[in-house]
This record gives structure tokens, sequence and C-alpha cells, in this order.
């Protein structure tokens, strides 16, 4: 009895064990893109998953990819574009999960503004923040109408698209966020017209992605992490209302009417499987930046992403 009783308070005494911490560095700061992660965290489905994730919101929305190539970071969300650069560049990074499962990108014009359709564009001034792949976007969808870059002025706005669409200083603006801007500018009084980059002849990609280093990464954790996110998405998909009320409550920034809207416009764009991986799109952008001059070459997905939902 000694030795039971002796047993029992040791096992009541013994500490839980430790969860596994994890940094994860954002694109930028929290918003609706963001929700499975904050949903996640606010669910306690990180801590069920064993897991302490801290979740950061970048100085330099550049530098979080070079932070995990550098060790800093166990994750970062990037872009899928931006990705095949990097690898490309020698950075060791890897896809290994998805958090926005299609293009957020459109190019932006205004409803009532002369841009009825891309043939509009000759002429006239497109504006942009982020040189590189987006005229490698331009190049796709202008050769639609038989054009080219030769047809159009490129005015960099830097990061001020939707200001700059609306003053008149451009006639359209590409590198907008179908989920923000758009809601944005409507707020404003100010209806716009979104052309869908997917369907001008740019193949589809991954919006959002989870990235690690490819050299250190931990796959079982990462599978932990990436179950918790989909546990999450879920909850959203099937509780809208309800997960927004759980995220606008993390900050008095974030409960306001653009964040409503894009919330619920992020939504279906949510990858309801993470961890999963669309090989063939990841082989087609590849091949897409390098026609566009943009990587030389052609590496094979195996060196882009890896399918933690097939281990």
């Amino acid at each position: 009895m000694r030795l039971a009783a002796l047993a029992a308070a040791l096992l009541i005494a013994a500490p839980a064990s430790a969860q596994d911490k994890m940094t994860v560095l954002l694109d930028w700061f929290i918003n609706p893109n963001h929700g499975p992660l904050i949903i996640a965290q606010e669910r306690g489905l990180f801590a069920d998953a064993g897991l302490e994730v801290e979740i950061i919101a970048p100085a330099d929305p550049s530098a979080p990819p070079k932070m995990v190539a550098a060790g800093q970071a166990d994750l970062a969300i990037s872009y899928q574009p931006q990705l095949h650069l990097q690898v490309a560049e020698g950075l060791p990074l890897i896809r290994v999960g998805t958090l926005i499962a299609s293009p957020l990108n459109c190019l932006l014009a205004l409803e009532d503004g002369p841009v009825k359709s891309i043939a509009d564009l000759k002429g006239g001034k497109i504006g942009f923040s982020v040189a590189g792949v987006e005229e490698a976007l331009l190049v796709s969808i202008l050769a639609e109408e038989g054009m080219t870059l030769d047809d159009i002025e490129l005015v960099n706005v830097n990061w001020s698209l939707s200001p700059a669409l609306m003053s008149g200083q451009v006639d359209a603006v590409l590198g907008a966020y179908r989920n923000f801007e758009l809601n944005q500018m409507d707020i404003e009084g100010v209806a716009g017209k979104c052309f869908f980059v997917e369907e001008q002849g740019v193949p589809p990609y991954d919006e959002l992605i989870y990235v690690a280093n490819s050299e250190t990464l931990n796959p079982e954790m990462l599978k932990r992490f990436l179950r918790a996110t989909e546990l999450a998405t879920q909850y959203i998909v099937n509780h809208p209302e309800e997960s927004w009320d759980i995220f606008r409550g993390t900050s008095a920034e974030l409960d306001d009417e653009l964040n409503k809207r894009a919330w619920r416009d992020t939504l279906p764009r949510f990858a309801l499987r993470p961890a999963g991986l669309d090989a063939a799109r990841y082989a087609g952008y590849e091949a897409f930046l390098s026609e566009a001059g943009l990587i030389e070459g052609i590496r094979p997905v195996s060196d882009l992403a890896i399918d933690l939902g097939a281990e």
C-alpha cells in the first residue's frame, strides 16, 4: 500500500510533458489571411498538439523567409512565387504547407473607368509594388490580347495601390488583393473591378504558404502544427460567425468593416488540407518563371515542396 501511495504521489507531482516551442513569422501584420493560425492559438489547438507557438508579425515583410533560411525561426508565411525565386537563389527553403490555396492577386481597375477589358490597357499606366514576378504576370496577361510590356507604362507606386488607382495616377494596378483592396475601395465609395490573374493566362498557384528550412526542419513537429491549423480551418468553415468573433476579439484594430468583409471573402480560400501538396501546381509555376527569364533552369518539385500529409 505504501508503495502504491508513493507511486501515486510521484505521479501527481510529476510535471506535465514540456511542449515543443515553435516560432512562426507572418508575412505582414495580423489580418484575416492568418485566420487559421489565430483560431488554432485561441482555441487551444496548438496546445492540444503539444506545441507552444509564438506568432510574430515582421518589421520588414521581406525578412521572414530569409530568417528561416538563417535558422532564426521554424516557419515563415511566404508566397509561392517568391519561394521559386528564393530556392533558385540558393536559399535552403521548402514549402511544408499551404495557408491560402488560390491566388489573391488581381489586376484592379475602376468599375466605371476606361478599362473594361485587358485590351483597354493598351497605352495605359499600370501600377505595381514588387518588380520581377508581377512583371512576369503582366507579360502573360497582356499576351492574351497580343500585347507586350511595350504597349503599357509601368509605374512603381510602392504599396500605395488603391490610392494610386483612385487618384487617377494609374489606370490599373497589379498586386492588389481581391479580399482587401477591392473591399477597401468599396468602403470608400469607389467601386473596383478585378481581373483575376489565374483567368488571364497565369498558371494557378498558392498565394500563402508555410516555408521551413530544408536542412533543419522537424517533420514530426510540423505535422502536428499543420494538423492544428487544419482543425482550425475546419472550425472556421463550419462556424464562420463564431470564428470571426474569436478573431476580432484578439485586437481592437481587427474589429472593423474592412476586416469583417475580408474575413468573409478569405474564408473559401483557406487550404482545407494544409499539408497536402499539388505537385503539378509547383512544376507548372516553376516552368512559367523559367520561361519568363526570372530563374535559370527548372528545379524538381522535391526541391521546392514536400507533402507532409503523405508521410
